[in-house]
């Protein structure tokens, strides 16, 4: 049985849905983990409805959470086995989302963080259409050797990446950004100094802007 996408939701005040950001949470966490940056968010981008759903599968190294894909194994094959199966769950909800709010793939964004980056950039540079962003937060690229055949959509993208990340090697930051610059992708790298795993108020201001500028606001 193919696992669906659901968690909580922010709506805009005005009731309009003009677009839409999808926050896809890191492993071990849920959608409640980052739908609080819908509040911070909003009043940059209005007529937005907020999404954050639960990763489909139950995390597999603890007792609550979820995840996209297993960490039990972190080879890069592994990795790569892994988010080939959340990408479809994912690309999946987008579009139902997309068609229950009459929007076109251009009017939706994904924000995602650590294993959530990692899922949204394998899906989003895969779709058959391209939507309007991606920001990345203490992520990692997966699959960059099968970009010149797969890469389908060429979006802008947004990382940022603490100098502290204990989780994430910081040296994933400048790794994306090469891999994606040499495919003609437009990505922008902001290394956030004294920062570990997380986002930050600057982080999160400049992934506002840059989802701004997407949307042509």
């Amino acid at each position: 049985m193919t696992p669906s996408l659901h968690g909580p939701e922010a709506a805009p005040k005005s009731g309009a849905v003009k677009r839409l950001v999808i926050f896809l949470h890191g492993v071990g966490a849920d959608g409640s983990d980052l739908i609080s940056l819908a509040q911070m968010m909003a009043p940059t981008l209005p007529d937005t409805q907020f999404l954050s759903p639960n990763a489909p599968f139950k995390f597999d190294m603890a007792p609550f959470g979820h995840m996209w894909f297993s960490l039990m194994e972190r080879s890069p094959a592994k990795l790569l086995e892994g988010v080939k199966i959340a990408a479809p769950l994912l690309n999946s909800y987008i579009d139902t989302q997309r068609d229950r709010f009459k929007l076109k793939d251009a009017d939706i964004a994904l924000v995602g963080f650590s294993q959530g980056t990692m899922t949204a950039l394998y899906a989003a540079l895969r779709r058959d259409k391209p939507l309007a962003g991606v920001v990345g937060f203490s992520g990692a690229l997966i699959g960059e050797h099968l970009l010149k055949e797969e890469a389908t959509s060429k979006l802008p993208i947004c990382l940022m990446h603490g100098e502290e990340d204990e989780v994430v090697p910081f040296a994933a930051l400048a790794h994306a950004e090469k891999n994606l610059k040499l495919h003609g992708i437009d990505v922008t790298a902001h290394a956030r100094p004294s920062l570990g795993h997380g986002i930050d108020p600057e982080g999160l201001e400049i992934a506002t802007e840059f989802l701004k500028k997407c949307f042509k606001l």
